[in-house]
């Protein structure tokens, strides 16, 4: 009997598989991995996440065809955000201490084999002298030379494994830092925002045609909106979008009372006021909701969102500050 359960914490998983069963051509053919850390199958990004109905039963039923017995676990009950990155977090620091005592082992595999390769090198002829044909030392000398060949080689592979495992550890401890960075933070806010209306429309619904008495078609009075089993999974959903925007505007306030993030908008920017961005002060043409328009050394102008500036000074402010540069 196999058993695919789903639960918020630990994602989407398999249980009752062994190797060699069968199981994994079905289980890679509908999108499965195997997770080495995990000993078990799972579905990629499930974890956190509302389960993915029509890949279970893809599953369930591709499995059955293939002559096993399956029966399934779903819990949809969700965590709070707060719990997920706390979870997050621990996980990355964990995944950083691993790929730190990685990139260790290998650099001092890395160190051996060019020692090596030093001594390999070392045993042959000094001044690179030729080979002797003929000469009861040419065997030896040939194997040296190929024994040094092969010592540089390993030794070039084992540095190239030790950079890129430190690449890997130093790219993996900056992750946490960059998934809550300022501009990361307020784009995350705006795709769950956009994200959360998108489920309360499908809760609300919309005007669809219907027939009448007369067998004619009709626009509804009102809007049709979901019912049953996938009223109440969109109403979860929803309650997990909105606890999301709850903890990352706070994070943002934090930001913002800490100096990291600024709040500018259309109330504190004016046209002909000066803005900073990545790519340094423009002159702000046009304040809009969400964005502001500024010159550019073209006949067009571009638009930058609020939460990408950096600085803002009024026309008179910058004006004074060109001039004491200068």
């Amino acid at each position: 009997m196999l058993t695919i359960t789903h639960t918020h914490e630990a994602g989407t998983l398999i249980e009752g598989t062994t190797k060699g069963d069968g199981t994994s051509e079905v289980l890679k053919a509908n999108g499965w991995r195997w997770g080495r850390s995990i000993a078990s199958w799972f579905v990629p990004m499930s974890r956190d996440r509302m389960p993915k109905l029509y890949k279970i039963e893809g599953t369930a039923t591709a499995l059955r065809a293939a002559g096993f017995e399956v029966e399934t676990e779903i819990d949809e009950t969700t965590r709070s955000t707060a719990d997920v990155e706390a979870a997050k977090i621990e996980r990355q620091a964990q995944r950083v201490e691993a790929l730190e005592a990685k990139a260790q082992r290998k650099s001092t595999v890395a160190d051996d084999a060019e020692r090596r390769a030093r001594a390999a090198g070392d045993a042959l002829p000094w001044g690179g002298e030729p080979i002797k044909i003929g000469h009861h030392s040419e065997n030896r000398h040939r194997k040296a030379i190929d024994k040094a060949h092969r010592a540089m080689g390993a030794s070039v592979a084992a540095d190239r494994d030790a950079t890129e495992a430190a690449e890997r550890a130093a790219t993996a401890a900056h992750t946490t830092g960059a998934r809550y960075s300022v501009q990361t933070v307020a784009n995350r806010i705006k795709k769950i925002e956009a994200d959360a209306r998108g489920t309360q429309r499908h809760i609300d619904g919309r005007r669809e045609w219907i027939k009448d008495e007369a067998g004619r078609d009709m626009l509804s009075n009102e809007p049709i909106g979901a019912t049953g089993a996938y009223r109440e999974r969109l109403l979860t959903r929803l309650a997990d979008q909105n606890d999301q925007l709850t903890y990352w505007r706070q994070i943002r306030a934090e930001q913002i009372a800490t100096g990291k993030a600024t709040k500018y908008s259309r109330e504190t920017i004016n046209k002909g006021d000066y803005v900073r961005y990545r790519f340094g002060w423009a002159e702000v043409v046009r304040a809009n909701a969400k964005t502001v328009s500024v010159k550019t050394e073209y006949t067009w102008t571009d638009k930058i969102e609020y939460e990408a500036l950096t600085d803002h000074k009024t026309a008179a402010e910058y004006a004074e500050a060109r001039a004491a540069i200068s």
